[in-house]
């Protein structure tokens, strides 16, 4: 059973564009180069950003077209931003940059947000997976934008967002692109570690 659902999932790759599989390489390039903070993931999130972009357009993901183009301006900003900023240790120093009270402002206003541009997606335009795409569009600005600020809690959001994306992606045929963020999930969970272990050494080495 293992066996035939990882040739599957080869041969899947195998009949992948070959500008699917660039996106990825560079995509999965921006997590691992972020999870050590480092500037140039922000470089090949644009690149990646660009090309999927174009490719979900293609596939009537619209929403998921828009969101690659808005992460092309983010990743401008991202760059701008971490040139001024501290280590992660120092810009989230308790495991959290920002207040649950915060976070609950933003679900107050993005959640109606979403549910509005759905309904407007479903009723006036030929989008797939509208609600699915819509969620994980909006939220996947507020996770972005908080890994601009360097805040440890984007690692959290990315988990639950990464998740849907795997089905999502692989219903509408983007498997090679379902593939990645399974992989995500699991830089995810490095990102997670490696930015908890920087704190440490920081905490240790004032102590010291």
């Amino acid at each position: 059973m293992l066996e035939s659902s990882l040739e599957f999932w080869l041969e899947q790759l195998m009949v992948s564009s070959p500008w699917e599989l660039t996106a990825l390489v560079l995509a999965l390039g921006y997590l691992v180069l972020a999870a050590h903070q480092r500037q140039w993931c922000w470089a090949a999130a644009a690149v990646s950003c660009t090309i999927y972009a174009v490719l979900f357009w293609q596939g009537r993901l619209y929403m998921e077209s828009l969101l690659q183009t808005i992460y092309i301006a983010l990743a401008g900003y991202g760059w701008w931003q971490w040139q001024r900023q501290q280590s992660a240790a120092k810009e989230s120093p308790d495991g959290a940059k920002y207040p649950l009270r915060w976070h609950l402002i933003q679900w107050a206003w993005l959640v109606p947000l979403a549910a509005l541009i759905a309904y407007l997606l479903s009723a006036y335009t030929d989008a797939d997976a509208v609600w699915l795409d819509t969620y994980t569009t909006v939220f996947s600005l507020l996770a972005t934008w908080l890994v601009t600020k360097k805040a440890y809690e984007t690692w959290w959001y990315w988990l639950v967002i990464d998740s849907v994306y795997v089905y999502l992606y692989a219903s509408k045929g983007f498997v090679a692109t379902a593939l990645l963020f399974v992989v995500y999930l699991i830089l995810v969970v490095y990102a997670m570690w490696r930015w908890r272990h920087d704190t440490q050494l920081k905490s240790v080495g004032e102590i010291g």
